[in-house]
């Protein structure tokens, strides 16, 4: 699943090709995503341009001045810049065409994402309003964290990866960030200490700020490639290295269930 830096990637990976252009046509092939696509997106996109391409938590928000184009990847969406027409696959669902000829492609084999249309203020739409602070703004603060947590007893892990608590720490990024800052997953939220958490803060902005920046080096895909960016692979210390040695102290990562999703951590790095 795209997380944040991935979503982030996409958003300056498209940016530069689409700001500032004209909507010619869009073409929906496939209009039953994770909410259906509007019936009328072609007449109500039609003629606008868009004026800015932005992103909340994992949503993509493309402005025309008179409402926005929300857009989110799901499981396994992607979107990429083609600079002439060129055969429409079978999970190619929706083109936008601009009037310079170039066409934005949405592409989703699992179709759990979506493309949807509001007119309402962002911060009152139901997919959005009820979103934490972005994890590299200044709202994002350890003292935040620490008092939301009081007295609770769920796991640190899936305490951040709340989006009412902060957006965009998925489940990559969490058991890293977690494995900078030496906490356990599976530690009680509530029995962290302000430190501990001061330096989970610090480490999930730098893992986070890391894996954009590494981005920034596959946006040539979004034009004409699978709009696909890379994750974040040769630097990853624990997800996906069950059974494998710390890259730290060469004791075995080991993994555990949290929320069912498998959770990767050093037991002597990690307390």
């Amino acid at each position: 699943m795209p997380e944040l830096p991935e979503v982030e990637t996409t958003r300056r990976g498209i940016e530069p090709h689409i700001e500032g252009h004209r909507v010619q046509e869009v073409i929906v092939r496939e209009s039953r995503l994770r909410w259906p696509v509007p019936d009328n997106i072609n007449k109500i996109l039609s003629g606008k341009t868009i004026l800015h391409v932005k992103r909340r938590a994992k949503y993509l928000l493309l402005d025309t001045g008179s409402g926005h184009l929300i857009v989110h990847l799901g499981m396994s969406g992607s979107l990429r810049v083609l600079k002439t027409d060129q055969p429409v696959g079978k999970h190619d669902h929706i083109d936008i065409i601009f009037t310079d000829g170039q066409r934005l492609r949405y592409t989703d084999p699992r179709r759990f994402g979506a493309v949807l249309w509001s007119e309402i203020p962002l911060n009152e739409h139901k997919l959005l309003k009820n979103l934490g602070p972005e994890p590299l703004d200044s709202e994002f603060t350890t003292e935040r964290l620490y008092q939301m947590s009081r007295g609770k007893k769920q796991p640190v892990k899936t305490f951040i990866m709340d989006n009412k608590v902060v957006v965009g720490v998925g489940n990559i990024y969490a058991s890293e960030a977690l494995f900078k800052a030496g906490i356990r997953p599976d530690r009680a939220c509530g029995k962290i200490s302000r430190n501990r958490y001061e330096r989970l803060v610090q480490s999930i902005k730098v893992t986070l700020t890391k894996a954009i920046e590494q981005g920034g080096t596959t946006l040539r895909d979004f034009v004409g490639g699978d709009g696909k960016p890379g994750y974040f692979k040769q630097e990853l210390a624990v997800y996906g290295r069950a059974d494998q040695p710390c890259l730290t102290c060469g004791k075995t990562i080991q993994e555990i269930k949290l929320g069912n999703r498998s959770s990767c951590y050093c037991r002597n790095c990690q307390r």
